[in-house]
């Protein structure tokens, strides 16, 4: 029997037997029940429970109480009372998230913990190229090669990190997450290869069109359509969250002796085969239908189809779908001698960087500002993944401007038919593949400067416009410095403020859990500016999945708990970016976490903000400050041994 299993066999009981369980989520606290009949539980009971801080009513939830081990308490529950954790989701979910934030949210989780090398990765690569073309080395030499190995192997592995991350935030396995990456990777199975290998076995949907389809290789009969897999982002995504589905059944209904082996090579067995024989062709007939559209606007309106191209191409990367439209790059290179067909998408990368370069000069983030001018360095060499997946898609808005200014380039470029001679490099080493070898003339690089003379001055004014760094800057307070707070700075007892705004007494928070000390001692703060900051160096010891609340200990043992808002549990990460990861070590004022508080307050919830001491017991007296407004890392706590 595990630590919590009788714990939970008692909880399940006495809210009534699983049969009274409609759903069930936790959040870092407390079990959140919604239950078919609340009179059927036992409040009074559960109370007392050895285990449970206390039982709260709210918003049509029973929460149970429990404390920092909740997720552990959650788990042997949902196996106790065989809950679907599926279903839960779909419950609390509901239609109060839209599809694509959802999606954002997603895509920007899983990147999120690989940005830091990916910035590395992609200045590396564009460094060697440059160096390269200034002739301090040839694109031939063991140093070119080995930086390029050191530089691309993240780009070219990238199903394998996103597997890992994917992984970690869907609940399966890492090590089973980083197979499926690397089975994606793997070189028998992608379509470049199995194409130069020999001929297909057989066409499918023979002289049909755009559904007209090569099979190189079948599954018991049933055909599989390949493509590249590597360098993709969604497949992996994709595979890895059917893989957690697939784990979570499968550990449900296999017995212990022989979980070991059986979950890990049945969830990899059902998750690849269902996306081997459902993403191939999804993707494939997709890309096949864009380029089909791409082609047919061409034949009326270049300039439209330039447009199209110009204002959809980052979005056709993302989703795998821009496969389409290169073979008729590379088609029309072999045969025409050049390309204008895709070459609208050449704004792209520079409006982009653009974006991201106004991003630097406006922020006040140091964090963001040092990720920006990194991802500038990289995008001026076309490298935009760092730009792209860590800053502009997860704030939208930016995203959106590099996508029009980028469009209405694309647009000119149609209308004035730039074209492209060779197989060019990225960003501007892509300039050289624009010389006509014919005749040496260059009029097509001058199309493509007055592109981006285009592009790049209007998503660089847009983003200073429209951009702006969350909410609004707390007001002004005169800090007052006393022989007492001089004293508490200096001592390794001091918690500083994480936040700015006005402190509250803990009393006065509206969820008796934190208001009645349930959970420890400490204060309340509102804040007027959506960015929490680490009160003191130490380690995160725990971030909830929807990042609405982080544990952290100081070096000299504190434990603390801050919970952005109530019930913001219920917004399953919507309007919340986390700067750190769990283990991750933190400097005193280290920006840790970013909140969306008008996202917040317009969902209904209050951004009243606990910060608690969750091993008060361990402390003589704990002494707070009394209600003011208050800057960050200003003393708001002291503890007395």
């Amino acid at each position: 029997m595990s630590k919590y299993e009788q714990l939970a066999k008692e909880i399940v009981e006495h809210v009534g037997g699983e049969k009274n369980i409609n759903s069930l989520t936790h959040c870092v606290t407390r079990l959140r029940f919604k239950l078919k009949d609340e009179k059927s539980a036992d409040e009074s009971f559960l109370k007392q429970l050895d285990g449970v801080i206390t039982v709260m009513k709210s918003g049509g939830q029973f929460q149970v109480v429990i404390g920092n081990h909740v997720p552990d308490v959650y788990a042997e529950v949902v196996k106790v009372a065989n809950i679907s954790t599926e279903s839960t989701e779909k419950v609390e979910s509901g239609d109060s998230k839209k599809i694509m934030d959802k999606f954002i949210d997603i895509i920007s989780g899983v990147f999120q913990p690989v940005l830091g090398i990916m910035s590395a990765a992609g200045m590396l690569k564009g460094f060697n190229i440059l160096f390269s073309v200034m002739g301090l080395y040839s694109d031939t030499s063991g140093a070119y090669q080995l930086f390029n190995a050191m530089s691309d192997v993240l780009f070219m592995f990238l199903p394998v990190f996103l597997g890992y991350t994917s992984a970690k935030k869907f609940g399966l396995k890492p090590m089973i997450g980083m197979l499926l990456g690397l089975a994606l990777c793997y070189p028998a199975i992608q379509l470049s290869a199995l194409s130069e290998a020999g001929k297909p076995l057989y066409t499918l949907f023979a002289n049909s069109g755009v559904f007209s389809t090569p099979i190189y290789m079948e599954f018991f009969n049933i055909p599989i359509i390949t493509m590249d897999y590597t360098s993709t982002v969604l497949p992996v995504i994709f595979i890895v969250y059917v893989a957690a589905k697939c784990q979570s059944f499968l550990e449900k209904r296999i017995p212990d002796v022989l979980k070991l082996f059986m979950v890990p090579m049945l969830t990899i067995v059902i998750s690849m085969t269902l996306g081997f024989l459902v993403i191939g062709p999804l993707a494939t007939y997709a890309s096949n239908l864009i380029a089909e559209g791409v082609m047919l606007i061409r034949s009326f309106s270049p300039m439209l189809a330039g447009a199209f191209i110009g204002f959809f191409w980052q979005i056709l990367v993302i989703f795998g779908l821009h496969w389409g439209i290169i073979p008729l790059y590379v088609n029309n290179i072999a045969t025409l001698g050049y390309d204008n067909v895709m070459m609208p998408f050449f704004a792209t990368t520079f409006a982009q960087t653009a974006v991201v370069f106004a991003m630097m000069l406006k922020t006040k983030d140091k964090q963001l500002k040092a990720l920006t001018a990194s991802s500038v360095i990289s995008g001026i060499f076309g490298i935009t993944e760092p730009a792209i997946y860590g800053i502009t898609l997860p704030r939208k808005k930016p995203f959106i401007i590099s996508c029009i200014a980028s469009g209405i380039a694309g647009a000119y470029y149609g209308y004035a038919n730039l074209r492209e001679y060779i197989f060019g490099g990225m960003g501007i080493f892509e300039f050289p593949a624009m010389i006509n070898p014919e005749t040496k003339g260059m009029g097509d690089i001058w199309v493509a400067l007055i592109g981006l003379a285009i592009a790049i001055p209007i998503a660089f004014i847009l983003t200073m416009i429209f951009y702006k760094d969350e909410e609004t800057v707390a007001p002004k307070v005169e800090k007052t410095v006393t022989k007492e707070t001089t004293k508490f700075e200096s001592s390794p007892q001091a918690i500083y403020s994480p936040m700015e705004g006005q402190v509250i007494p803990l009393s006065d928070i509206k969820d008796e859990a934190f208001s009645q000390g349930l959970l420890g001692k400490g204060v309340g703060l509102i804040p007027t500016k959506g960015k929490l900051y680490a009160p003191f160096t130490g380690t995160v010891v725990s971030i909830f999945p929807t990042k609405h609340a982080i544990g952290l200990v100081s070096e000299s043992g504190i434990e603390v708990l801050i919970h952005v808002g109530l019930d913001t549990v219920q917004m399953e990460g919507e309007g919340f970016t986390t700067f750190v990861e769990q283990g991750a070590k933190v400097e005193k004022g280290q920006h840790i976490l970013s909140f969306d508080i008008k996202k917040i307050k317009a969902a209904g919830f209050s951004v009243e903000t606990p910060i608690v001491i969750t091993n008060s017991d361990d402390f003589m007296d704990i002494i707070t400050l009394d209600p003011k407004s208050i800057e960050k890392e200003e003393l708001i706590i002291t503890t007395i041994v």
